[in-house]
């Protein structure tokens, strides 16, 4: 396998990991800064606000970058970020620094999908993606809870040394392996944000922030929310990460092979049925390890099944802008992730952490129906061309 490839694909890993990681350590977090869960969730919040933020942003500055010198600068960037949240003696610095993290991974993970199509031929371009989007898959299925285990046999401090020296390995992989490549043609931000005025589109990346808040409004305080199934023991936990990740790794290699006969609309409607109805029902099966861990499976599988069909249904709306979109649709994602943690660190105060599973359902079921509206739009618009045509 080309070892170039597999470099990028490590640094994916590597910022996968620093994405799910901290579902497992949250609450020694909160007990090293002397704050809330709430509080220490916010640190997936800085993380995730700045990725979803600035990776379009970065995308377009620096269009004219070498992409060698950048993939270098974002993973440099990250590792050296995540050496300073070990070190930071608050919860504001702590912060900060992993803001610096996500602008890291937000000048690494787009690079890395561009570079990769420009290092294998053509045809060959839609292998080299999946092989650089399954380090960022890999990561919740291996990542996330490896450094959970290490963060509850030890302290988080040694899981983001963890995720630091996984950077450290993707830099010193790129400096070795990568060459240089020619840069992409430049595309502005404006032109980059120009979908967002179709309301197809809007619909569509809407469903997937709606459905995103849902979900990882659950899986950011993953530790709190099934520690009655856990018992607060490291590998239990470690073993039900494992469960979600491998669970949405199945499902993204299978949902690919049954799209183009169910078509994405009863796709994405059914995934997101499935989640909403298991997370509301996670009071009780979060009670008990044996159906914490079956719904957990179906949880993960179709949470991370409906991106798939999502991506589909936007490149099938502009194939030209299919980059744009799904680079697009990655920010929503983070957006979600972001109002998530905020979301969930001010209510699990008052209702707890045990009842967060009914809000989170309830705003799965408004992406199913925001879904539906896109649906129809999407619907609409093609009969339009057809008319025309006609």
């Amino acid at each position: 396998m080309d070892r170039r490839l597999l470099t990028l694909a490590l640094g994916m890993f590597a910022l996968g990991t620093d994405s799910f990681v901290f579902a497992g350590i949250l609450p020694e977090i909160a007990r090293s800064f002397d704050v809330s869960i709430g509080a220490a969730g916010q640190l997936i919040t800085a993380y995730a606000l700045s990725y979803a933020l600035l990776g379009p942003t970065i995308a377009a500055l620096a269009a004219g970058v070498a992409r060698k010198r950048l993939l270098l600068g974002g993973i440099g960037l990250f590792v050296l970020a995540n050496l300073g949240t070990i070190v930071a003696p608050n919860i504001g610095l702590a912060l900060a620094t992993r803001a610096l993290a996500g602008l890291g991974a937000a000048m690494f993970s787009p690079t890395a999908s561009g570079t990769g199509a420009m290092l294998v031929p053509p045809e060959r371009r839609g292998y080299a993606l999946s092989i650089i989007v399954a380090g960022l898959t890999t990561a919740t299925a291996l990542g996330s809870p490896i450094g959970a285990v290490i963060g509850g046999l030890a302290n988080w401090h040694w899981t983001m040394v963890f995720v630091a020296a996984l950077g450290v390995a993707a830099f010193a992989g790129i400096w070795a392996f990568m060459p240089e490549v020619p840069l992409p043609p430049a595309i502005s931000l404006a032109k980059r944000l120009a979908p967002l005025a179709d309301t197809r589109v809007g619909l569509t990346l809407a469903t997937t922030v709606l459905a995103q808040v849902g979900t990882f409004m659950i899986f950011s305080y993953f530790s709190v929310v099934f520690d009655r199934a856990t018992g607060h023991n490291p590998n239990v936990l470690g073993g039900l990460l494992v469960l979600w990740g491998l669970a949405g790794t199945c499902a993204n290699l299978l949902t690919g092979r049954v799209l183009d006969k169910v078509g994405s609309r009863k796709l994405v409607m059914g995934m997101l049925t499935a989640v909403a109805a298991v997370i509301f029902t996670m009071p009780w099966s979060g009670a008990h390890l044996w159906s914490a861990a079956i719904a957990v499976t179906i949880w993960g599988g179709c949470a991370w099944g409906a991106l798939v069909p999502q991506q589909f249904r936007l490149a099938s709306l502009n194939p030209p802008m299919t980059s744009v979109l799904v680079g697009l649709n990655t920010s929503a994602t983070y957006v979600g992730v972001s109002i998530a943690g905020a979301v969930g660190a001010a209510v699990i105060p008052s209702i707890g952490s045990h009842n967060l599973s009914y809000l989170a359902s309830i705003t799965v079921a408004v992406a199913i129906v925001v879904s539906e509206l896109a649906s129809r739009r999407i619907a609409a618009g093609a009969i339009t061309r057809s008319s025309a045509i006609a």
